[in-house]
């Protein structure tokens, strides 16, 4: 699209979702306005505001806008990266795409990172950084802007959410009212859409609280442009296996009154499109593509292109039951609190079975939280306390549980997330907008102490009781986790059993030199063979695995094509 006599000209990948209240603005500034779209107000806030219209966004976005009359070019993404933006310097000139794949006929040959791919420790990790899988391509940072004029690439970061820690209310209830009221005004306006919206709900609080929270939009009116076809639940289903969690998102879907999809994941029919499915993936992960691309496929055959679903709430609000152990610190001399902590950790953790083994008695935690205490105490700030912006003037106004979270949420867990499930989703042509990500929400998260994440027993119980009012309480009080995962114990002992012996047997897989093909195979039999085998072998013989498939279906398929 063009603006401004066609001297700006832009090319957009993803939605400005409050560009209604900035077009009113524009338009008080004399900007006049051919379409309705988020687009041309973008175009035009750049304009009017240059670099500083990123502030004023409120969405999720990797753009390019072409100066033709200073003939300079600037890119921008979103605070936290939600859409992907590489680029690479090549023999035809400076090239930047959404995907790594559009670049590849650019670089002459396709190679391998096998540095970064033989690092498992790095699986978390890569994403915040430049280096990307294949050689030769760089990813633009998150929360960026850059200008590209005579043949040079200057990047400058926009976006720290430590300087826009806002003051919160000092009373926990005041806490909850504004969270809920954010978390309302978050799915507002993700709710504007020209087409049917659906959920991808799991059952979890998170997803369950994003459905809720969309009722209650609905409920008051839903506002300006928002979409009246919501009602669209979708809910993944492992049958058998101890994955499964469907019947609690039958209970939320029943309590709404909103109908439900169930997609029974059918592994041994997707195996047959894995190498596919990595090929539009493109990165690596520790566990199966299958069933978020199912998932998200069966959105899109049912006719659905936008959902609304609930990542991030476990990074800024503290949903990983590890984490926890983070706040012991916090507690300082109080074994009150302390175990408090250690009983809602404990809490959080699966149900014991052969794949979710129990957890060591809570006394050891606590005896390794005296020690933590009294290590802070004695040497300064724990080395776990590292980030990025450690240096950051507010960095030590974090207590312990948030600078882990932040960690999380900036730097290693949600990025990846992040990336992952913008594969999944436009793979089949669904757009995923995440209230909890809007960037109220985000820096109110980073605002608040530790006690209103872990309180009474219960963790992320700010989100709980926000949405207390909008749902059952079997799912606002439900302490167990799983998240939604692959069932790859499950899956290597049943179905998929003779298709990955078959794999590891293989003279390719042998012959690949990405992975260690004794200690891959080792692993396999050992998930396939032992009565012991746990969750976490299971996705340490995906990870073994996992480069030689991406290699086959990303490398090799690029050679084939070339």
């Amino acid at each position: 699209m063009s603006y401004g006599n066609r001297r700006y000209w832009i090319t957009f990948n993803g939605e400005i979702y409050n560009f209604i209240e900035i077009r009113a603005e524009l338009e008080g500034k004399g900007h006049r306005f051919g379409t309705g779209t988020d687009t041309e107000v973008l175009l035009a806030a750049f304009v009017e505001w240059g670099e500083s219209c990123l502030t004023r966004l409120n969405g999720m976005w990797a753009f390019a806008i072409w100066d033709v009359h200073h003939q300079r070019l600037f890119l921008s993404r979103d605070r936290l990266g939600k859409k992907p933006l590489f680029y690479a310097e090549t023999p035809f000139g400076f090239a930047f795409a959404s995907e790594m794949k559009a670049l590849f006929p650019l670089l002459g040959t396709v190679e391998a990172n096998s540095d970064l791919i033989r690092d498992r420790a790095r699986l978390f990790t890569y994403e915040t950084t430049s280096e990307c899988v294949i050689r030769g391509i760089s990813r633009f940072p998150a929360g960026s802007y850059g200008w590209f004029e005579k043949g040079r690439l200057r990047t400058s970061r926009w976006w720290c959410t430590l300087d826009s820690l806002p003051r919160v209310p000092a009373r926990y209830e005041d806490q909850v009212d504004c969270l809920r009221e954010l978390l309302i005004d978050s799915c507002r306006i993700r709710m504007r859409s020209d087409v049917p919206i659906g959920t991808a709900l799991s059952g979890g609080l998170d997803s369950s609280s994003v459905i809720a929270t969309m009722k209650e939009v609905a409920r008051r009116g839903g506002g300006q442009r928002g979409g009246k076809d919501w009602q669209h639940a979708f809910v993944a289903s492992f049958p058998g296996t101890p994955l499964d969690e469907s019947h609690y998102a039958k209970d939320v879907a029943e309590h709404l009154g909103v109908p439900a999809t169930f997609i029974k994941m059918d592994p041994v029919g997707a195996m047959g499109r894995l190498e596919e499915f990595f090929y539009l993936f493109e990165d690596l992960y520790i566990t199966s593509p299958i069933p978020f691309m199912l998932t998200y496929g069966a959105v899109k055959k049912a006719g659905i292109s936008v959902t609304l679903d609930g990542h991030g709430a476990d990074e800024l609000f503290g949903g990983y039951s590890f984490d926890y152990l983070f706040a012991l610190r916090d507690a300082g001399v109080s074994v009150g609190q302390a175990l408090g902590i250690i009983r809602t950790f404990y809490d959080s953790w699966p149900k014991k079975t052969q794949q979710f083994p129990a957890l060591p008695h809570p006394l050891l935690y606590l005896g390794r939280w005296h020690l933590a205490y009294l290590k802070s105490k004695l040497i300064g700030r724990p080395t776990e306390d590292s980030s990025s912006d450690a240096a950051h003037e507010k960095w030590d106004q974090l207590d312990h549980l948030s600078r882990q979270l932040y960690r999380s949420t900036h730097e290693t867990v949600l990025p990846t997330l992040l990336r992952n499930y913008d594969r999944y989703s436009m793979a089949n042509g669904v757009e995923i907008r995440m209230p909890f990500l809007d960037h109220r929400i985000l820096t109110f998260a980073f605002a608040l102490r530790w006690q209103a994440k872990l309180r009474g027993g219960y963790s992320k119980a700010i989100i709980r009781d926000a949405v207390k009012p909008f749902l059952p309480p079997n799912i606002v009080w439900r302490k167990s986790k799983l998240g939604f995962n692959s069932p790859v114990v499950d899956w290597f002992k049943g179905p998929l059993r003779a298709i990955f012996l078959d794999m590891i047997a293989d003279k390719a897989f042998r012959q690949c030199d990405l992975i260690d093909p004794i200690a891959a195979s080792e692993a396999v039999h050992h998930v396939i063979e032992s009565p012991l085998a746990s969750f976490q072998d299971g996705e340490r013989a995906w990870t073994l695995l996992m480069p030689y498939l991406w290699e086959r279906a990303v490398v090799k398929r690029s050679e084939a094509a070339a």
